[in-house]
């Protein structure tokens, strides 16, 4: 290769290796507290093994046929895993896993039927696998801005920022490749991976002035709260109280006070002055006593759960987290409480009789 194609070889897959080690990330190391980080983290590896593999192809065309049928079948990925991901941002602990994992195992099935017809009969199938490929992620592309488009309409409030800049680049690298497969632009093959290269650092340079515009504001905002008025924090407190025994929020082991906040429709650092100056608790204390109330509850009406069960069917995510808050709250451990209430029960009946 000469210089300048070196050059563009290098720009041209730098994007696709750093996205795909933030795929990587997100898929397996990072601890998964968040689901929308799995459908995004499986995004962008699909998408950097398609944009990766298409700069390979490009500037090595001898490489084995078996290699652009892979980079197709990572691409046929990128539309499911954008549609969940806007999807699970906006619905939260209400997103249906179950059917999700359904409709992957549906589309992994076709996949597989159809490029098992690419491979058996490579000459006649060659042009309709990339058609089909790329019918199906225009099918997911349309899909994803109809569902963004919906949850907006309902003023829908999405647990992560980024959603609308990752649904953005990702329509704007699709017409990329749209224009490209159609011969619309001519213009080389890399420059649909260049356009990721470019949409995936604009969204690093996004991340990160959120990020430094939450530390500069944190400071003011923690030292300019004014006290909430009595009857206002009674309405937000009915409002909240409303809110948790409604959805069950405190169900969700990875619950925050941003979370709530959210939901509430108000600022974090109000919802937190709310707890402590008007409720007298912290956010971790007001949860767990909904968790340990329920697990009384359960307790008490004979659940057919073990004790640690019950701690995670409330919203605990250990056992020992469980047990010592339960010691907390209660003063006693669940398993001295569940005696005691066994107890209680036959010498409740014996003094009726």
């Amino acid at each position: 290769m000469t210089f300048g194609q070196q050059m563009l070889f290098f720009f041209s897959a730098v994007g696709a290796f750093n996205g795909l080690l933030l795929g990587i990330y997100l898929l397996f190391v990072k601890k998964l507290k968040y689901l929308p980080d799995f459908f995004l983290g499986l995004l962008l590896l699909m998408l950097s093994i398609r944009v990766g593999i298409s700069v390979c192809i490009y500037f090595y065309p001898d490489w084995p046929r078996i290699i652009p049928h892979m980079g197709l079948s990572g691409l046929f990925f990128v539309g499911p895993a954008l549609y969940y991901y806007i999807k699970s941002s906006f619905q939260q602990e209400m997103f249906d896993l179950k059917s999700c994992r359904k409709w992957f195992g549906i589309l992994t099935l076709i996949l597989g039927a159809v490029g098992l017809l690419y491979l058996v009969f490579p000459v006649t199938w060659n042009h309709y696998f990339g058609t089909f490929i790329y019918t199906v992620w225009s099918i997911f592309i349309i899909l994803s801005v109809y569902q963004f488009y919906i949850f907006s309409k309902q003023n829908s409030k999405s647990s992560s920022p980024f959603v609308f800049p990752v649904l953005f680049s990702n329509v704007i690298i699709f017409l990329t490749y749209q224009l490209i497969s159609t011969g619309w632009i001519q213009i080389y093959c890399a420059g649909g991976s260049l356009v990721f290269s470019f949409v995936l650092y604009i969204n690093f340079l996004i991340l990160f002035n959120k990020k430094y515009h939450q530390i500069s504001t944190k400071e003011p905002n923690k030292y300019s709260n004014k006290k909430i008025s009595g009857e206002q924090a009674d309405s937000f407190s009915l409002k909240l109280e409303r809110l948790m025994i409604s959805e069950e929020l405190y169900k969700n082991p990875n619950l925050k006070l941003g979370d709530l906040a959210s939901r509430m429709n108000m600022p974090a650092h109000q919802l937190s002055q709310l707890l402590n100056d008007n409720l007298g608790k912290s956010f971790a204390t007001y949860i767990n006593e909904y968790r340990i109330d329920e697990a009384c509850e359960k307790i008490e009406s004979g659940s057919y759960l073990k004790i640690e069960e019950i701690g995670y069917e409330v919203g605990f995510n250990s056992k020992s987290t469980f047990f010592s808050t339960f010691k907390k709250i209660k003063n006693t451990t669940p398993l001295l409480y569940k005696q005691s209430q066994t107890v209680i029960e036959p010498e409740f009946q014996s003094s009726n009789l």
